[in-house]
């Protein structure tokens, strides 16, 4: 007693798994060989040594091609490796500064802003009160005035700033 083949789980349907009983048949040149039956599809493409494979099954009726399946299932997973490889994921990376922060450590965290914002990735800019500068909160406030303003041409202010206890939180994306 010989069992079926379970149907592919992943990937397209081909052969005896397209379940539509007529199809728009592509051959293995690109050429248009018209609407047919499936069975009959089957048949010419086995006589070509090559597989029916269902590459839009949404269409009405759906679209089969000639081609090998296992060929077309490895460039389709290279494909999307490709694009998964390709794909960049957006970093939230932190500035830390204090409210009365010097003229020259303030440049150099500018710095460090601009080259995060132009790989491309979010910045968040906390400010550290100690002390009695929590009572001047108007300080913190105007230097990220001044961050947001140095930053305007290639980054857009995401969260405005905002107290969290002893901190002042700001984010930056990339324009």
């Amino acid at each position: 007693m010989r069992r079926n083949t379970p149907p592919p789980m992943n990937g397209p349907r081909y052969n005896e798994f397209i379940q539509s009983p007529k199809v728009r048949v592509i051959d293995h040149e690109g050429e248009n060989l018209g609407v047919m039956f499936t069975r009959e599809a089957m048949e010419q493409a086995a006589d070509v040594g090559l597989d029916l494979v269902e590459v839009s099954p949404n269409a009405n009726p759906p679209v089969a091609k000639f081609l090998d399946v296992g060929k077309y299932k490895y460039e389709a997973q290279k494909k999307a490796n490709a694009a998964r490889k390709s794909q960049k994921t957006q970093e939230i990376k932190e500035i830390k500064m204090r409210p009365n922060i010097d003229d020259h450590d303030y440049d150099t965290k500018m710095r460090n802003v601009h080259k995060f914002i132009g790989d491309g990735d979010k910045v968040k800019v906390t400010l550290r009160f100690r002390g009695r500068e929590l009572s001047h909160g108007e300080l913190g406030m105007a230097l990220l005035q001044r961050v947001a303003e140095d930053c305007a041409e290639d980054a857009k202010v995401e969260a405005y700033p905002r107290m969290e206890g002893r901190q002042m939180l700001m984010v930056l994306a990339p324009k």
